[in-house]
């Protein structure tokens, strides 16, 4: 499954691949021309023929009580933005927010903090 361009290189789609890390399933949203791979199944490196290095994993807003579902990750390819509701637990109590995630090479996706 495809969910759009990739916004990095020319020719790049991205694809839907499931992944297993620290036992838990997960999927990850990257680009036709990045090639993982892992030795212990947490630590994942680029191969020497990969030619993108374009990633967002599912859960990478899960510390904020977000997992990235297969239509926002389309929607935050073809618009570069995407307001998502977020969780935060201080102080005991949980508080849901609403903030701007936005495309970011390094990490995938990023929150643009006011």
């Amino acid at each position: 499954m495809t969910l759009g361009k990739c916004p990095y290189c020319e020719d790049g789609l991205i694809e839907v691949r499931d992944k297993e890390v620290r036992g838990k399933k997960v999927k990850l949203y990257a680009c036709s021309n990045a090639h993982w791979m892992s030795e212990d199944g947490e630590m994942y490196e680029l191969t020497q023929d990969a030619t993108c290095d374009f990633r967002i994993w599912q859960n990478t807003l899960s510390r904020y009580g977000k997992w990235l579902s297969y239509k926002e990750v389309r929607s935050l390819l073809s618009e570069g933005e995407l307001e998502v509701e977020l969780v935060s637990k201080k102080y005991g109590k949980k508080i849901n927010y609403t903030k701007t995630a936005i495309l970011n090479q390094e990490y995938g996706v990023s929150i643009i903090w006011d």
